[in-house]
């Protein structure tokens, strides 16, 4: 790990006026440490916030409820209106990491996850996200576990989060601060950025932004709801395909459906397409056979990852029909 400096901030602003070119604001550090540690990310300065007052949740103008940023996941996901009102993103919270992990890894900082990219971590291989212009030893190399969606010629990442992927089928906005005081709503599929020609940046945020909130919409699928996971091993790992999938049902008619998947792209995708397709229709199995052909027809696997197109339907349907037979 190399030398840099460190700062204990007592509040935003003084968060935000020790903010520099190469400064990482520090939560639970579950991350970036790990990433320090491997010489992966280099920052000059930390800038520790655990002291900012953002570790609560509330009701938010919308009707639906605010997250602070710097509450811990495993208080999120068990908080008792979470497990009420948004069953599906505290399902999906709790099957990630470890406890320990979660009862230190922050809502803010689940947002900003790095990939787990085997070249990225790997310093002495190729990688555009790790550094811009080496190239990406996963297009042609090893790519079982990568994207077939939105990817570009630079880089073939996936993001790791469950969380986000959750969030992106229930609907969020990320609330965040500026480095002139002022504040701004992020729409959460605006978020995160698919890699085009600059894959170092995962997110829109802008230099010395700080995350404050997530702001969830009103209550949506407490009773429909499914977060599917598969992986490798049983627990403890990150997903080769999930699903996050959510219905609102009315005399035997969906009329509201949200979907999106991990494990697919650089970002939590979501599957605009299925979600307008299945809107009014009953829910059964054929309805939800072709939910997922639409959700996979422009999939692009790369040489090693084809069985995710397969699975990817077969992982919609799994979802979907397990969110129709969920009693709240």
């Amino acid at each position: 790990m190399r030398p840099f400096t460190y700062t204990s901030a007592k509040n935003k602003e003084q968060a935000l006026e020790a903010t520099h070119e190469n400064s990482h604001y520090l939560g639970g550090g579950t991350n970036l440490v790990d990433l320090m540690k491997e010489d992966v990310e280099r920052p000059n300065e930390l800038i520790d916030i655990n002291n900012l007052d953002y570790k609560s949740i509330t009701s938010n103008e919308d009707g639906g409820l605010m997250l602070g940023a710097m509450l811990n996941n495993s208080d999120t996901a068990n908080h008792p209106e979470i497990r009420k009102q948004y069953p599906l993103l505290s399902m999906a919270m709790l099957s990630a990491a470890t406890a320990q992990i979660r009862n230190m890894a922050t809502n803010g900082g689940n947002l900003l996850q790095r990939t787990r990219c085997p070249y990225f971590y790997e310093t002495s291989m190729p990688s555009n996200k790790r550094e811009p212009g080496t190239g990406c030893g996963a297009l042609h190399g090893m790519n079982a576990l990568h994207a077939i969606f939105g990817y570009s010629e630079e880089c073939v990442a996936v993001h790791p989060s469950d969380m986000c992927v959750a969030l992106a089928a229930i609907g969020a906005r990320v609330e965040v601060q500026q480095p002139d005081g002022s504040s701004r709503m992020i729409d959460f599929t605006d978020f995160h950025r698919l890699p085009g020609e600059h894959p170092e940046k995962d997110t829109n945020l802008m230099p010395g932004e700080l995350i404050t909130a997530i702001h969830l919409s009103k209550p949506r699928f407490s009773d429909h709801y499914y977060y599917l996971k598969i992986r490798e091993r049983a627990s403890y790992a990150f997903a080769l395909i999930s699903v996050a999938a959510g219905l609102n049902i009315k005399s035997g008619v969906i009329t509201e459906a949200g979907l999106a998947m991990g494990g697919v792209a650089h970002k939590p995708w979501k599957l605009f397409e299925a979600e307008k397709f299945l809107t009014g229709k009953k829910p059964n199995q054929a309805n939800f056979e072709t939910a997922a052909a639409l959700a996979m027809q422009d999939a692009k696997p790369l040489e090693d990852n084809k069985y995710k197109v397969e699975m990817g339907k077969k992982a919609i349907v799994r979802a979907l029909t397990q969110a129709y037979e969920k009693k709240a």
